[in-house]
């Protein structure tokens, strides 16, 4: 028989606290990312839209929606921690954009583990906080959020399925 190996994210048990899971590839943002992701959530920030206004602002350019960042970075960690792992994502705390993304720039996304806990009513699942760290190419953090997720342990989801 053919061994069969399933991309999948790490089950509760499997994840360690204070570790770095560098998320790779990394993903160059560019202008059409920024506009429709811009227009597809009806933000008209000019921020992002109006390149000849934007040159007259503070940073010069248009920014990367701050949105389309934090989703960026959350999603380059779910092939990694929670793709098929997780139950649910419980919530997100302490949002941070200290310093812009560009078109062109390059997103890299690093996760640590910083608490978890098995649920108390929930049998075979625990929560899971994480710190996520977006930078740049230059190593520049330009994004940050904790993630509080619910995961399944790896004996009570092969029982589920």
């Amino acid at each position: 028989m053919t061994r069969v190996v399933e991309q999948r994210g790490l089950y509760f048990e499997e994840l360690e606290e204070d570790v770095v899971y560098a998320h790779r590839p990394g993903r160059t943002v560019t202008e059409t990312d920024n506009v429709l992701f811009t227009t597809m959530t009806m933000n008209t920030q000019a921020l992002h839209l109006d390149a000849a206004w934007s040159e007259g602002q503070p940073f010069g350019q248009r920014l990367m929606n701050s949105m389309f960042t934090l989703s960026t970075m959350v999603g380059q960690s779910v092939t990694q921690l929670t793709q098929g792992t997780i139950i649910a994502q419980l919530g997100l705390t302490d949002v941070t954009f200290p310093h812009p993304l560009y078109h062109g720039d390059t997103l890299y996304t690093e996760t640590v583990i910083i608490g978890k806990r098995l649920s108390s009513s929930r049998p075979g699942q625990g929560v899971v906080t994480m710190q996520h760290t977006g930078r740049n190419q230059d190593g520049t953090v330009v994004a940050s959020a904790t993630r509080t997720c619910l995961m399944w342990t790896k004996e009570a989801h092969a029982a589920q399925s």
